[in-house]
């Protein structure tokens, strides 16, 4: 997949606070027009809501992702009102919501010695369990590789040495990383 433009980025971060804005306030999805190609293609995206830099809410999508543009007002709306491990967003909290946009390249199984912390996001499957942690969170955190895969198990409800397991599934992914203050490096913390 090619790297979105600035121009992609400043329109999806617009697009997840029109669509926050029009869910929280209006109670509606508000009408969007038509987007370029970049923005159009099928894409998996997570939305992260901050406030005064603590999380607000964090929701996306990464299987069966329609095109990016909807993936983006979908999960913003769903990070800002039916994120369960937060109240929903007031319309008195969007003025002061800082969004970070999580572009995300399709999942591919990964070895555990091949994980790089901060440059891959993993996804541990289990039958019905599953979990999902964005390549930043370990950088964040200061994580190894060994701890990042433990976390993840521990998301996806599972034991935390269920990685060893050859019936646990684990895939990689990268993802771009920006916000209204622009693109985040992985080295950043």
């Amino acid at each position: 997949m090619s790297r979105l433009s600035s121009d992609d980025w400043l329109t999806l971060v617009e697009i997840a606070r029109r669509a926050i804005t029009g869910a929280v306030i209006e109670k509606r999805l508000p009408d969007f027009p038509t987007y370029p190609a970049s923005l159009s293609a099928p894409r998996g995206a997570f939305v992260s809501l901050y406030r005064a830099g603590m999380l607000r809410g964090c929701v996306g999508q990464v299987e069966n992702p329609g095109p990016l543009a909807g993936v983006v007002a979908r999960s913003a709306i769903n990070a800002a009102l039916y994120d369960t491990r937060f109240p929903p967003v007031i319309a008195e909290e969007i003025a002061a919501l800082d969004i970070e946009i999580s572009v995300l390249t399709a999942p591919e199984r990964i070895l555990p010695e091949a994980i790089v912390v901060g440059l891959h996001g993993l996804i541990v499957a289990r039958e019905s369990f599953r979990g999902l942690l964005l390549p930043q969170v370990a950088t964040e955190r200061k994580w190894t590789s060994q701890r990042l895969l433990e976390e993840t198990c521990v998301k996806a409800g599972l034991a935390r040495h269920a990685w060893r397991d050859p019936a646990t599934q684990v895939f990689g992914f990268t993802a771009e990383v920006f916000s209204e203050k622009g693109p985040r490096t992985i080295s950043e913390t």
